[in-house]
């Protein structure tokens, strides 16, 4: 799971937000007495806190009954839109990304749920932004929800305590002065300063958690998700491919880094070859049972508490007959009762609070999302923002590392991949 795969589905219905044939429910919070079955499709990844949740669910509504199936993700992903346009659609769906689904009315609008559960303004607004579209049904960013959140990732800073303190850094960097400061303590000590495989990307983490840090995540998301108008060529952004290139330059990260994938650089931070690392929650397990109580997580330092982030997200089927049971069922999966299942299967509920999270790399994790979520400053990632982005943000950091471009080619050049998708 290194970002939320960018995938399109097929038109298979016509475009336009036409209900559904029989769904007569007039959107409420009140499911009344009548047996529902409620069908849910889903991955086993994404859908396995499902089989904890459930039962909690039906106890709660004791007239819904929910049955899950669960595919492959290449599957899942590939037969999805078919499966939804067909007569046995499922109620609710995992989605992965928008797609055409919106816009090929394949799911319904979730604006009035938004506003009778109170997800408008419970959930932040960089997270639903994600699965918001605009009047053309596909530009994210928008003011239609078609799917809502239910738990995230978290892209941050970990750290190995006890080479901070062979560099005699006593506590993880709150600045981005701090943390350049940090990593030149640890290689004036002859340590890896920050571990860093770029051979599909992984820069682009680094060059966009300086660049949201700085700029905020408002304008950082806008991007992100393709709203008219929008540049790359910011403060941030620019101090972000600047460090880069600096970092590479002053031997600050690998010498070897284009040529190293980013399980390649979770495996060598695992052995304490790095004193920093810049990933996701994802491969938190790996780490922890590398490091234990050695490694530590944090926001990534900056001027404001942002982080790279995706969402798990559900929608509801254009062709369903019970939208308000699937819309309680949509609540609960962000609710208190599902956060520790959500949790426990490795995945970050919105309402951290809700957790019990062992002391250590678990607990960092959750404070860490806690304080973004509450800041509002989930990101999407950068390199879902068009379809070749992610090649063109790769191509782009390798140069900045081997120091065979410049700061300015790079920010046009990635502006110019952004154009080519969005207005």
């Amino acid at each position: 799971m290194s970002a939320l795969l960018a995938i399109s589905l097929s038109a298979c219905a016509p475009g336009g937000n036409v209900p559904a044939a029989g769904d007569t429910e007039k959107p409420s919070t009140t499911l009344g007495a009548e047996q529902v079955t409620l069908t849910v499709t889903s991955t086993p990844e994404s859908g396995a806190p499902l089989a904890k949740i459930i039962p909690d669910f039906e106890k709660k509504y004791p007239n819904v009954k929910v049955e899950v199936t669960k595919t492959t993700f290449d599957d899942y992903n590939k037969g999805l839109a078919l499966s939804l346009a067909s007569t046995s659609s499922p109620d609710v769906a995992l989605l992965n990304m928008m797609g055409n689904s919106a816009k090929n009315s394949l799911v319904r609008n979730l604006d009035e749920y938004a506003k009778l559960y109170h997800w408008d303004t419970e959930v932040a607004s960089t997270l639903l932004g994600q699965w918001k579209v605009g009047a053309d049904k596909v530009s994210l960013g928008g003011d239609q929800l078609y799917a809502l959140p239910t738990s995230g990732s978290v892209v941050g800073l970990y750290y190995n305590k006890d080479l901070l303190a062979k560099a005699g850094i006593t506590n993880p960097p709150k600045t981005l002065d701090e943390f350049t400061a940090d990593l030149k303590k640890a290689k004036d000590a002859g340590l890896a300063p920050l571990q860093l495989g770029n051979a599909q990307g992984h820069a682009s983490f680094l060059v966009q958690a300086v660049g949201q840090s700085i700029d905020g995540a408002e304008p950082a998301n806008a991007w992100a998700l393709g709203k008219s108008g929008s540049t790359f060529d910011t403060k941030g952004n620019r101090e972000g491919a600047q460090k880069l290139q600096d970092f590479a330059a002053q031997g600050l990260i690998p010498a070897d880094a284009n040529a190293t994938d980013l399980q390649g650089a979770v495996t060598k931070f695992g052995q304490g070859k790095g004193a920093f690392l810049v990933d996701g929650n994802w491969d938190a397990a790996t780490i922890e049972k590398a490091l234990g109580a050695k490694v530590g997580f944090t926001v990534f330092p900056g001027a404001s508490p942002t982080a790279i982030g995706g969402s798990t997200a559900y929608a509801i089927s254009a062709k369903s007959k019970h939208p308000n049971a699937a819309a309680a069922f949509l609540d609960f999966l962000r609710s208190d009762a599902a956060a520790q299942a959500s949790f426990d299967a490795g995945f970050l509920p919105f309402n951290t609070k809700a957790i019990t999270a062992k002391p250590g790399l678990q607990r960092d994790l959750v404070q860490a999302y806690g304080t973004v979520t509450e800041a509002n400053g989930v990101v999407s990632f950068n390199n879902n923002a068009t379809a070749s982005m992610n090649d063109t943000l790769t191509q782009q950091t390798q140069e900045l590392v081997s120091n065979k471009t410049t700061v300015d080619k790079v920010l046009a050049a990635i502006q110019t991949d952004w154009a080519g998708s969005h207005k």
